[in-house]
């Protein structure tokens, strides 16, 4: 259930391009793996399992099932469950999206083998240029088959440098596709974002209508209008604009939607009149999805110039939402409304925007999927800057488990490694040395009592998180003056390794913090 945030370069503030994903796949365990030469004729492995954590070598990629020609030079990346960054400033975002049930196709259907998380590694690994990753994953997809690894969903990207912003969507051909057969075994469309423009994705698909005959700013698979022509999914005729949505995929639920509205709502407030769903005065406002309008999908555009300069913090305030102050806040349900100490009502300090299945059964309340995610995976944001050396001009911001509760820590593309902290976790079994595992104590914690567990968060947070800034900006600048890219590796890898260790020892004394709060607190 991803959320990813496009920003161009000349919409944000300090014009970078700015490329996130949040809520990413299992194997959060992130890692630097280098550039590599290859001998003439090898061969590429092809990973079934690549979002797996529950193994403990972290060179043991997962099953291989199959296996593409390798080229002579790979580039450096970072790899997680779905890779966002290499050393030449390219960044890839994943977001689930729907496809039509015919064209789903599970592991075992047919031939196909190729994953989009495997096809971001490859592009990773080959390419430097977002168009370049573009036609790259849609020939592998084409000619290896696209497997789904998430349900029978499809699958959205969004790819990123310093100059342009892609957003590709893959759907696939159902079961029985065979390679011998010479049909191509995916369906794709790309459309590059203007670059004053933002976008969200919201595991929904965002491409409307498409002019293919615009090859600067639109690129698809050869048969991606005359296979829904064939099908009677689409009217348009040949030379005609196409619509890749209405042919390919179907509504979609409303914690899309909602998320939808939250972004474009808040960055073009004055585009058109959005539909209310702020809080009124009306407490069961929440619960009256019956008199909620169901707004037309058309008014969510693919992107859209935002009203002011988006920076890099407000891509971490809209991950960390949990919707407060609107009717999808799931803290605003009246079932939270107790009596105090003095007969008056008021929010409970239990009220959770994370209620457990058991707890929302128990209160009867209504299902809302905030963007912020209780136990997330980790979140990732690419930070693209031109004018700047290569190894010191993309920075990942990482940041593990729930964003709301955890806390992004940068790293230069340049670094050489991660800390282990950020590398270390088996969900089977807990580790006081794991960022990660630190980071869901906490978040598991403070689900006791929320509404008191969060003021205290956010001010110790809020002070490390400013000292922190402090040294990043500190280290900023030393680097611009530092010619010596040796130097430069040793500086930015010493910084991120000591910022990196320093999370398990915050997240333990937050936990050591909350741990004396939550069980002294006394309630009449």
């Amino acid at each position: 259930m991803c959320t990813v945030i496009a920003v161009g370069p000349k919409a944000s503030v300090d014009g970078s391009t700015l490329l996130s994903h949040s809520d990413a796949g299992q194997d959060s365990r992130v890692r630097k793996i280098p550039a590599q030469d290859h001998p003439s004729g090898s061969k590429a492995p092809v990973y079934w399992g690549l979002q797996d954590i529950r193994r403990a070598d972290l060179e043991d990629y997962g099953e291989v099932i199959g296996e593409i020609d390798q080229v002579p030079h790979t580039y450096a990346y970072f790899h997680s469950a779905y890779s966002h960054l290499n050393e030449h400033q390219l960044a890839i975002a994943e977001s689930t999206t729907s496809q039509r049930p015919e064209l789903r196709c599970e592991r075992g259907q047919g031939e196909q083998i190729m994953t989009v998380e495997q096809a971001m590694v490859f592009a990773l690994q080959r390419c430097r240029k977002a168009r370049e990753a573009v036609a790259l994953i849609g020939g592998l997809m084409e000619v290896h088959g696209f497997l789904s690894s998430c349900g029978d969903g499809s699958e959205l990207l969004c790819l990123a440098d310093p100059e342009e912003v892609w957003v590709m969507e893959i759907v696939g051909v159902g079961p029985g596709w065979r390679k011998a057969s010479g049909l191509a075994g995916a369906i794709w469309a790309a459309q590059r974002m203007p670059d004053d423009h933002v976008l969200i994705v919201a595991n929904w698909s965002v491409l409307g209508e498409l002019d293919l005959q615009d090859k600067t700013h639109v690129m698809a698979c050869a048969h991606v209008q005359r296979y829904a022509q064939a099908r009677a999914w689409t009217s348009s005729q040949e030379g005609q604009r196409f619509d890749w949505r209405q042919a390919y995929c179907p509504l979609p639920h409303e914690w899309a939607s909602a998320r939808l509205w939250l972004f474009y709502s808040e960055v073009a407030p004055k585009l058109r009149p959005w539909p209310q769903r702020r809080l009124g005065g009306d407490a069961m406002d929440c619960l009256d999805a019956y008199h909620q309008v169901v707004e037309p999908l058309e008014i969510y555009p693919f992107s859209v110039k935002p009203e002011r300069r988006l920076s890099l913090q407000d891509l971490m305030r809209f991950h960390r939402s949990t919707f407060e102050d609107t009717v999808y806040d799931p803290t605003a349900q009246p079932a939270w409304q107790v009596p105090d100490a003095k007969g008056q009502v008021s929010k409970s300090p239990l009220a959770t925007p994370f209620p457990s299945p058991d707890l929302r059964r128990l209160l009867r309340l209504t299902h809302r999927r905030p963007v912020a995610r209780h136990f997330g995976f980790y979140s990732g944001i690419c930070q693209l800057r031109q004018h700047k050396p290569q190894d010191i001009a993309a920075v990942y911001w990482l940041a593990l488990g729930n964003p709301l509760v955890s806390s992004w820590v940068p790293m230069h593309v340049g670094i050489e490694a991660l800390h282990p902290s950020f590398n270390r976790y088996d969900p089977q079994r807990y580790d006081e040395d794991s960022a990660r595992w630190s980071i869901e104590f906490v978040d598991n914690l403070m689900q006791l009592r929320f509404q008191q567990a969060l003021p205290l968060l956010l001010t110790l947070r809020e002070a490390w998180e400013a000292e922190r800034s402090q040294q990043w900006q500190a280290l900023e600048d030393a680097l611009d003056r530092e010619p010596d890219p040796s130097t430069r590796a040793q500086r930015c890898t010493a910084f991120a390794q000591q910022a990196m260790a320093a999370v398990p020892q915050f997240y333990r004394a937050v936990r050591d913090r909350l741990l004396v709060e939550l069980n002294h607190c006394r309630t009449p």
